[in-house]
């Protein structure tokens, strides 16, 4: 069983790769959600599977209904900002307590509707184009300036569910800076909305399901979502989010064994707001929090770690 003291930053409950994308498809060809990576003819370019979202329909509210599209027209454009944080803290044993976290990271993003939904092309493809990348940390703050100009882009279906991501590191962008920047978009990929394919009308309560193969767990992810309002063509959803695993250990990389999880609690809400004639989130926030508690087989080590994701949505001078 190896020493946990050597594990750096075991993030297992986090929605987002414990390793930057770059270490992953190296090391072994997966996203962090468990499917295979596919690098593009860039060196640089990857694009990364996302994990299937299910609806199921509770109460489909009061009338008027109607299926709701997420439809942008092709050569759309979006300027949105994407704001991340993750606090993470972990004890090993009676060991002092150690803090893992993410500074918060501000992304403001142009995304460009290249291939709007029709009866030949079933999804929406979208690409971003980051802009002058802010941290509350000073030394990643001076390593941004090299990553203005990175892309990434989005393949969305018309219910609003991701089905890929991918992302095109600048040239220049440091590794530091290529991690943090890829953390927060899987943080917000994860978080999106996705509609049910029945009528629904406001007051209407579904559920969306999702895996989640998070470094070496499989997490069952559940949103109960309600349609708050229908105003102006936009569209206010309340979501609360609860993750279970589905296997009682987690398998440590690189064959290092596994630990028994002994606890597990990972749970939040927030609210999106959406216009159905854009390819992004308009507003919303977004938190998820919980404990967990790993422990050796043998029972002699444990493991504790908490955390708190925040993911937020603005539109420039809103």
């Amino acid at each position: 069983m190896p020493v946990l003291s050597r594990f750096t930053r075991p993030r297992p409950c986090a929605l987002v790769a414990v390793l930057s994308l770059t270490a992953f498809v190296a090391g072994c060809g997966q996203s962090p959600d468990g499917s295979d990576a596919v690098t593009a003819a860039t060196s640089t370019e990857v694009t990364v599977p996302v994990s299937a979202v299910t609806a199921t329909v509770l109460d489909p509210g009061t009338e008027p209904r109607a299926v709701r599209r997420l439809t942008p027209e092709a050569g759309v454009e979006q300027s949105v900002i994407l704001t991340t944080r993750s606090e993470v803290f972990q004890q090993i044993g009676d060991q002092p307590r150690q803090d893992f976290s993410t500074p918060e990271l501000t992304l403001p993003l142009t995304a460009t509707v290249t291939q709007a939904v029709s009866p030949a092309t079933p999804s929406t493809l979208v690409d971003l184009v980051l802009g002058d990348v802010s941290s509350s940390d000073p030394t990643l703050e001076e390593s941004f300036a090299a990553a203005e100009g990175s892309g990434a882009g989005l393949t969305i279906g018309p219910n609003g569910a991701v089905s890929a991501l991918r992302l095109e590191p600048a040239d220049d962008a440091a590794n530091v800076t290529r991690s943090a920047i890829e953390q927060s978009f899987y943080q917000a990929v994860y978080r999106m909305v996705a509609f049910p394919d029945s009528e629904i009308g406001v007051g209407a309560v579904w559920q969306l399901h999702q895996q989640v193969m998070s470094a070496g767990i499989t997490i069952d992810q559940v949103g109960t979502t309600t349609l708050v309002s229908n105003e102006d063509d936009r569209l206010t959803v309340q979501v609360k989010l609860e993750q279970t695993p589905r296997e009682p250990t987690w398998v440590l990389p690189n064959g290092q064994g596994h630990l028994d999880i002994e606890h597990y609690t990972m749970a939040g809400e927030g609210t999106m707001i959406v216009d159905p004639a854009m390819p992004l989130p308009i507003e919303g926030e977004f938190t998820v929090s919980g404990d967990q508690t790993y422990v050796d087989p043998d029972g002699s080590t444990r493991l504790a770690q908490s955390q708190v994701d925040r993911v937020a949505w603005s539109t420039p001078d809103a």
